[in-house]
């Protein structure tokens, strides 16, 4: 998949208002910082901050963002492993 080159975090797909207001409050404002920290540990600094709000089509949303594709059509086995990584931190 094609990764995005979104300079905003609200270019991106998957990532609303509410989704980019948590993003900053955890300290991600860029496109490039989400890429670098990676989908599943935004995911648990998220968890951390906001609780059982962060569900995994969360995970999803964020690892679709980096990939730049709608979280809905990720190969399953993205998404298996995206679950797998997450139930087992």
């Amino acid at each position: 998949m094609k990764t995005t080159n979104s300079k905003c975090l609200s270019d991106m797909k998957n990532l609303g208002a509410v989704s980019v207001r948590q993003l900053y409050e955890i300290d991600i404002k860029t496109p490039k910082q989400l890429k670098k920290l990676g989908a599943v540990e935004t995911w648990y600094r998220l968890k951390m901050v906001f609780g059982k709000g962060i569900t995994l089509n969360f995970l999803y949303a964020l690892e679709g963002a980096i990939q730049n594709c709608d979280w809905r059509k990720l190969p399953t086995h993205i998404k298996n492993n995206l679950k797998k990584t997450a139930n087992n931190n």
